[in-house]
């Protein structure tokens, strides 16, 4: 007989899934089945809480405490980045090798940072250097950010051209934004 649950025991399991879409209750049984949870209702709780995701592979974290799991969505760099773009939503059965080619404002890529800084997902020390890995993410999606490359924009931030007051509105930053958190 295996052991008992501890019911104040509290497990996390992350996943990756394409939002909106009921996941193979084949890949999530080998994993929560031995924690007394359905494969099948705890798929559906992931559709349910990934409808804004809808199209997008984005990484779920399953938190289960006491045979109840709670889902929440951890956005990667790449998935705000498409998401940003604010194309329609494909499906990816009929849809294959998708070009990204329209363009971000660059608030809205300080505003990526920032949600990366906050979750803890990225590496760098400051926003410059936050801000920097999400362009180079940009980057490898194919879109634009201004109508400009994203390696010119950060060319122009590590030479010092685009920071504080000359790039963006003046009431919610300084001088130097990007040096300082």
């Amino acid at each position: 007989m295996p052991p008992k649950l501890d019911p104040n025991e509290v497990k996390i399991i992350h996943l990756r899934a394409t939002g909106g879409e009921v996941g193979s209750s084949a890949t999530l049984a080998p994993k929560i089945g031995p924690l007394g949870l359905s494969p099948k209702k705890v798929g559906e709780d992931i559709a349910k809480a990934t409808g804004d995701w809808k199209g997008l592979r984005v990484t779920i974290k399953l938190t289960i405490q006491n045979r109840q799991a709670a889902v929440s969505v951890v956005p990667s760099a790449s998935s705000l980045v498409i998401r940003a773009l604010k194309e329609p939503p494909r499906d990816r059965k009929k849809e294959k090798n998708i070009k990204h080619n329209k363009s971000i404002p660059f608030d809205e890529i300080i505003d990526i940072a920032r949600t990366m800084r906050g979750a803890n997902k990225s590496l760098a020390r400051e926003l410059k250097g936050t801000v920097l890995e999400i362009l180079g993410t940009a980057f490898s999606v194919g879109c634009q950010v201004d109508g400009r490359s994203p390696k010119e924009i950060s060319d122009d931030i590590k030479e010092g051209n685009i920071e504080g007051k000359s790039r963006l509105p003046s009431s919610s930053f300084h001088r130097g934004f990007l040096r300082t958190y």
